[in-house]
């Protein structure tokens, strides 16, 4: 379906941001603080207190739980013979697992649209960066080195491929992803660009309702009449209903649900039920089986009541140590569940049986997240925006392309 960038590989998405909505003036990195009690906040107004959106994180771990699920339960039973012994019994369950990613995608419009407010072009690429790139580069490589010592041939392992990953996009240098999850990083990464140029011209929180608006007439026009590969990289015009419906939401806690957002999200969902069909042929071609569009269209109305509830929530569970830890794993999770994952189900279960050697890698790859969110990501990020920020804002001031928040 994607030429170069295929989901035929996998099924995941994360939103990549700390669920926090508040930006400390000395640093710029995204902690992203939580709304005000009242359930709105006034135009560039923060809270005093930062406030820590516990429902998020746990939903992010839902979501990233899904499509583990999808990838040892149904997709590895279905494509041999990357399972010795599969799980057929869970493919009923399994199969709904990869919506998991258009719930990513959906808290990724709504984190990504609260981070931007108040910041410039050139904090917000830095802190995205600054986010995104230090946890991949890290799990990028641990998955490269176990798939190298393995030798597996079903998988990737060559050096020319790693060093083609550091750019994310090794499919432009016609190589593969190191693990076929990638695939939805690169649709994160255009929905941060197109950010990043609002910045810059400062029109996203003024046309923020044009800007989705226009976003969404694109999609519909590319993937009903026009199905062109180049606006489909370039606007992400299969998934926009899911990231323009997060930033509405995300527009409508902040200043009020007016009735232009209400009619621009009910446009939003009604799309991504149109495009369901699109992955019910891609399940048919990859596996050989899909799933009606009933069943197809409760999972997405599921999908976006999923999102509206945490969003309901967010005053109510609590952001405890507990819950940001569960938070923090999904990113790593993701990057690192599938190959590494099935490796060592096919290493552990002749030996053990299926679920014992199910119970052991869940364990090994929870607590290898555990320590990259912990112990690597988080102590680099802000040493690593200080580190990039003051440049590049020199260098944008001396191109004359600085612009003020």
């Amino acid at each position: 379906m994607f030429s170069y960038f295929t989901k035929s590989d996998s099924w995941d998405h994360s939103s990549y941001e700390s669920v926090v909505f508040h930006r400390n003036a000395a640093s710029p990195s995204p902690s992203v603080t939580a709304i005000g009690r009242g359930g709105s906040m006034a135009s560039g107004s923060t809270s005093g207190k930062a406030e820590r959106m516990g429902s998020l994180d746990l939903l992010r771990l839902v979501a990233a739980l899904a499509v583990v699920c999808f990838h040892y339960f149904f997709r590895a039973s279905h494509t041999p013979p990357l399972l010795v012994n599969g799980y057929p019994e869970l493919d009923p369950f399994a199969i709904y697992g990869y919506m998991g990613v258009s719930l990513f995608f959906l808290i990724s419009g709504f984190v990504i649209a609260w981070s931007a407010e108040g910041r410039n072009w050139t904090e917000f690429a830095v802190a995205r960066f600054a986010r995104l790139y230090p946890g991949f580069l890290v799990c990028m490589t641990a998955s490269f080195t176990i798939q190298f010592l393995a030798a597996d041939p079903n998988l990737p392992y060559d050096p020319m491929t790693w060093v083609a990953n550091l750019i994310i996009v090794a499919p432009a240098l016609n190589k593969p992803f190191m693990d076929g999850v990638y695939w939805s990083i690169v649709f994160e990464i255009i929905f941060y660009g197109w950010i990043a140029i609002a910045l810059f011209f400062g029109v996203f929180s003024r046309w923020k309702l044009q800007i989705v608006a226009t976003w969404l007439l694109i999609s519909v026009i590319n993937e009903t009449f026009i199905h062109s590969m180049a606006l489909h990289m370039l606007f992400a015009t299969q998934f926009a209903p899911f990231f323009a419906a997060g930033i509405l939401a995300q527009h409508m806690v902040a200043k009020g649900a007016s009735s232009e957002a209400l009619v621009l999200l009910g446009a939003a969902f009604l799309l991504s039920c149109e495009y369901l069909h699109i992955e019910a042929d891609w399940q048919q071609e990859n596996y050989g089986v899909s799933l009606p569009f009933s069943k197809l269209l409760i999972a997405n109305i599921v999908v976006y009541a999923l999102f509206g509830g945490a969003l309901l929530l967010r005053h109510r569970i609590a952001p405890t140590p507990l819950v940001l830890v569960l938070g923090g794993l999904t990113y790593p999770l993701y990057l690192l569940h599938q190959h590494i994952g099935l490796l060592g189900l096919n290493a552990l279960s002749p030996t053990v049986g299926r679920w014992p050697a199910l119970a052991i890698v869940l364990a090994l790859v929870l607590s290898v997240s555990f320590v990259v969110s912990f112990y690597f990501e988080k102590p680099v990020r802000k040493p690593l925006i200080s580190l990039l920020l003051p440049p590049l804002n020199m260098m944008a001031s001396k191109l004359r392309l600085d612009r003020p928040v």
